[in-house]
């Protein structure tokens, strides 16, 4: 499984950005997949995650504010990100768990740098 993610850039505080993250390969075998960020020195962190039905979970930072898609007809994963802070200055990188040769194997996308101004 390999991860294509696009849509990121610079926003003022209080704005919106959404990115996409197409996936390709053996896409038939994803299950879980979401969306991590990591701001300069600190460590990688979950921002949102959904299964393959669809449904949706949150950090705690972005509730409210962030929504996670996905289309398994198009292998693509979402996220719409609205009431942008400062703090979500951050390279996103999206993630997929699926099931490879008997055991569970995950994949990450290239990042995709998001930056807010205040």
């Amino acid at each position: 499984v390999q991860l294509q993610a696009s849509g990121g850039g610079l926003v003022q505080a209080g704005g919106s950005l959404r990115l996409s993250c197409a996936a390709s390969g053996s896409t038939f075998s994803i299950n879980n997949m979401g969306w991590y960020r990591q701001a300069p020195g600190k460590q990688r962190e979950l921002v949102a995650g959904i299964t393959r039905s669809g449904s949706p979970n949150y950090s705690d930072s972005v509730k409210g504010r962030f929504t996670i898609s996905r289309d398994n007809a198009k292998n693509m994963v979402y996220l719409q990100m609205n009431s942008l802070k400062f703090e979500d200055t951050a390279v996103y990188f999206c993630h997929a768990v699926y099931l490879g040769d008997s055991h569970f194997s995950t994949a990450w996308g290239q990042g995709s740098q998001v930056t807010v101004s205040s």
